[in-house]
């Protein structure tokens, strides 16, 4: 996020929340800014998007956000396939929301936005029954221990095959290390053929997110078409052996142009 022209935005327009993700989990937090957005609009509400950062199990009482927002769904740092949770400043009048969930509708709201994303047209939204909002059958003290336990495992196993891709790879293509805990992400100028040579071979590897600009809404945002057009993670989780991750650097090393 450009933090100096969501502010102008922000002083020109009201707006009921900001929603501030953190790129490929790192983990810094801009309380300056946030608090710059308090001073300029106190009703704003500001969440702090830390689902691909490292989940932290106790409040940070010095990050100024309304909200602090991780998960342990799928691809995460913690990938238990279910749950996320919040911490939420005192006093925030919250209502949890039980709505009627059907699988079906989640598949066709799925297929609807990956339509849109691949051919790059607008995509127009259709409200029916896709968000599940049932809580987890698990208290909170054992959802705890199994972030814990998984965390351990997960850190673990991301040292050890980011270790290895920033042996092998040249660092002019990675990006800086607080931006590779989540995936290990490279920048190329041949991408796609990149992708597609390693598919190829058998192994696989994720693109960066394709910019919503124009699918939205009619915005431009030339920074994110960028780096979708450039930037491929690889993958640094239990989903991955060394042998892979080794193979993968091979076909890297012989793609480069």
């Amino acid at each position: 996020m450009d933090l100096g022209q969501a502010e102008a935005v922000v002083k020109e327009r009201k707006f009921g929340g900001l929603l501030y993700a953190h790129t490929y989990g790192e983990a810094s937090t801009p309380n300056h800014f946030f608090e710059s957005l308090k001073k300029i609009s106190p009703e704003l509400l500001i969440v702090d998007d830390r689902c691909l950062c490292i989940p932290d199990l106790e409040v940070d009482a010095a990050n100024k956000a309304d909200i602090q927002l991780y998960s342990t769904g799928y691809a995460k740092i913690v990938e238990l396939n279910f749950g996320g949770y919040a911490f939420m400043r005192e006093g925030m009048n919250y209502q949890p929301a039980h709505l009627s969930f059907d699988p079906a509708h989640y598949g066709q709201m799925e297929r609807s936005y990956k339509h849109a994303l691949n051919q790059r047209v607008k995509f127009v939204y259709q409200d029916n029954e896709w968000m599940d909002t049932e809580s987890p059958a698990l208290p909170w003290h054992l959802y705890q221990q199994q972030i814990k336990e998984n965390l351990t495992t997960s850190l673990e196993r991301r040292a050890q095959l980011n270790e290895l891709y920033a042996g092998c790879l040249p660092p002019d293509i990675q990006l800086p290390a607080a931006f590779q805990t989540w995936r290990f992400s490279i920048c190329v100028k041949n991408k796609q053929y990149m992708l597609d040579k390693i598919f190829s071979s058998g192994l696989f590897a994720s693109s960066h997110y394709a910019s919503l600009a124009g699918i939205m809404d009619d915005s431009r945002a030339p920074h994110a078409e960028v780096l979708a057009e450039s930037v491929i993670n690889l993958f640094n989780d239990h989903h991955f052996r060394l042998d892979q991750a080794k193979q993968i650097c091979k076909i890297i090393l012989e793609s480069l142009v």
